[in-house]
Order: C-alpha cells, then sequence, then structure tokens
C-alpha cells in the first residue's frame, strides 16, 4: 500500500473505499467466497480491468484476501478477511438508511415534519 499521508482515518478509509466499485465488491464478498467471474456476474457494468484494478486496491489495503487455487483451470477465490468483515454492518447500515429514509430524501414530509413546521 502507498505510504499514509494523512493521519485522518476517514480519509485513509475513504481514499480505500470511495468511488463505484469497492462498496459494491464488499457488500457482494459478504456472503462469502466468490471467483472473479461471480464477482463479474454480480457487476457486469464493471469491465474486467477496473474489477482487477479495483480488488488489487481492496487486496491491498488488507479488506480482500485472494487465493490461487492450482489446477486447471487456474482457480482465483477473492473472500473478505476480519477487517473487512468488520465493514459489513456499515455497510448493512448505509443500505438500510437508504430504505429507511426513501420519503425524506423524496420530499415526502412525514406527520411530525409537518406539525414541527407549524
Amino acid at each position: 500500500m502507498k505510504d499514509v499521508v494523512s493521519r485522518c482515518p476517514i480519509e485513509e478509509t475513504m481514499r480505500v473505499l470511495s468511488g463505484r466499485w469497492p462498496t459494491l465488491l464488499l457488500y457482494y464478498l459478504k456472503d462469502g467466497t466468490k471467483r472473479f467471474s461471480d464477482l463479474r456476474r454480480d457487476n457486469p457494468t464493471v469491465s474486467h480491468r477496473i474489477l482487477t484494478l479495483e480488488l488489487r486496491k481492496l487486496e491491498e489495503a488488507g479488506i480482500v484476501r485472494r487465493t490461487v487455487r492450482p489446477g486447471y483451470p487456474l482457480r482465483v477465490d477473492y473472500d473478505l478477511t476480519a477487517p473487512g468483515r468488520k465493514l459489513v454492518p456499515l455497510i448493512d447500515a448505509l443500505g438500510s438508511w437508504w430504505v429507511d429514509t426513501e420519503d425524506d430524501r423524496m420530499g415526502i414530509s412525514s406527520d411530525a415534519d409537518l406539525e414541527t413546521a407549524a
């Protein structure tokens, strides 16, 4: 991994998890080990190159483990490390927040909001 420029843990976390794919990859890996082709199937719009780069970035950060299994064809598995598994509740919480706040985000006020405004 590159040298740490900042001592801010949020900045370092965002450096690794920002972008379109890292959080989705963690979401798809939360249920267990997957092969590269499984992750491509889960994310059909990601290119082979970008998926490879994002998985490498997560591997270098110690969040994802890459295991090469001998044989023909060569089998490569990806799964979450212990620090990666600690991110799962945060990812689940983001998904719950999105669902729970849908009405508010869509401009539909709850009764409590209307009473407060009056």
